[in-house]
């Protein structure tokens, strides 16, 4: 009984270290919780360029903490495209409510998600945006899981956003390690990561490990992620996210 008891005791504990960092946000208030979804703030936090003052094409991506409790353990990712000369952006993102999840739509690229600031992960300009634009779009309208969605361990709105980025040759984005669900590989083992810049193995998203000069060192447990991004140093905590220097933000300029 003693090493089953011991095994035991080892597995609370991590399942106790992996949960420090969601709990951790909930106890101080660092994601909203409260309030119905149709009053929580949805305001440009004015990181796009105005369509009316800029003409080139953009491609941003963006993070933002998820919907409620579950904005603790993770944030919520979409893709913004504009094209050269457009007076709007299209959002590209998978809808947990929606049948079929996936949603291109009109919109405002930089609100708020649901009482959440958004985080730029990524921004292409001119050329570069140009060209990327139509793969993206054509990436979004092959996703093969529109009728399945789950939370954990993926398939989920993270899961699309990466699936969609490996699908298109020159958006190299560095995904956060609190985008839950990003290491969901589908029906592949071992695959690149979403930067381009090194590989990951992924057993169904619950379990695996990321060497890539961008996102460092990660390890998957039951889908949360610790790790060590050592070109910026920066410690990775589930939940928590960066705790050091703040990520690069890729695109035209890399």
């Amino acid at each position: 009984m003693r090493p089953i008891l011991r095994w035991l005791l080892g597995c609370v504990a991590l399942l106790l270290m992996l949960l420090a960092g969601p709990m951790w946000m909930l106890a101080s208030n660092q994601v909203v919780t409260d309030g119905h979804w149709s009053t929580l703030d949805r305001s440009s936090a004015g990181l796009a360029p105005d369509p009316a003052k800029v003409q080139e094409a953009v491609v941003q991506v963006y993070a933002a903490r998820a919907y409620s409790w579950r904005g603790a353990f993770g944030v919520h990712i979409w893709i913004a495209t504009k094209t050269e000369g457009a007076a709007e952006y299209y959002l590209h993102q998978v809808l947990s409510w929606r049948r079929p999840t996936v949603v291109s739509s009109v919109d405002s690229p930089d609100r708020a998600w649901f009482g959440h600031p958004p985080e730029l992960l990524a921004d292409y300009r001119g050329d570069d945006a140009a060209r990327l634009i139509p793969i993206i779009t054509d990436a979004v309208a092959r996703y093969p899981y529109t009728d399945l969605y789950r939370v954990w361990p993926g398939p989920n709105s993270n899961s699309f956003i990466a699936w969609v980025i490996r699908e298109v040759e020159g958006l190299d984005v560095a995904l956060p390690t609190t985008a839950v669900g990003k290491d969901y590989l589908f029906n592949e083992v071992v695959t690149s990561v979403p930067s381009g810049t090194g590989y990951q193995l992924s057993l169904g998203g619950v379990m695996g490990i990321m060497v890539a000069r961008e996102e460092g060192i990660e390890i998957n447990v039951l889908g949360l992620s610790v790790g060590l991004d050592i070109q910026r140093p920066a410690l990775k905590l589930p939940g928590v996210g960066r705790l050091g220097m703040p990520p690069k933000v890729m695109g035209s300029n890399d």
